[in-house]
C-alpha cells in the first residue's frame, strides 16, 4: 500500500495550492482520510479529514479557507487550500485509515502515511 501526496510548492500569501493524494495497493476499503501538516519546530497537526460518507473536520484556524474531498472511485483525496497564510508553511502529509490484503492474502486494517509535500507561503 502506497499514499503519494502531490501539488506542494511555493505560492504567496493570499494564493492557493490543491493537494492532492493518490493510494494505491490491494486495498479493499477505505474509511477515512486526511491531511496532517509540520512546520518546523512543530508537532504534527490535523489539518482536515474526510471520512467514507463525506463528513468532513477541520482544525479551527482551516475552517472557510480548506477545502477537504474525496474521490473514492480513485482512491484519492484532496485539499484546496485558499487565503493561504506564511503560518501554513509546513510539510503536509496525507493518511489513510484503509483495509488492505497483505502479501499472503490476509486482511490488514492500517493507517498509512503519504511521503509528505512542502507548502510554502512567502512574498
Amino acid at each position: 500500500v502506497q499514499l503519494q501526496a502531490s501539488g506542494g510548492g511555493l505560492v504567496q500569501p493570499g494564493g492557493s495550492l490543491r493537494l492532492s493524494c493518490a493510494a494505491s495497493g490491494r486495498i479493499f476499503s477505505i474509511w477515512s482520510l486526511g491531511w496532517y501538516r509540520q512546520a518546523p519546530g512543530k508537532q504534527r497537526e490535523l489539518v482536515a479529514q474526510i471520512t467514507s460518507g463525506g463528513s468532513t473536520d477541520y482544525e479551527d484556524s482551516m475552517k472557510g479557507r480548506f477545502t477537504v474531498s474525496r474521490d473514492s472511485a480513485k482512491k484519492m483525496v484532496y485539499l484546496q487550500m485558499n487565503s493561504l497564510k506564511p503560518e501554513d508553511t509546513a510539510v503536509y502529509y496525507c493518511n489513510a485509515d484503509l483495509g488492505y490484503y497483505s502479501g499472503s492474502g490476509d486482511p490488514v486494517v492500517a493507517i498509512e502515511w503519504g511521503q509528505g509535500t512542502q507548502v510554502t507561503v512567502s512574498s
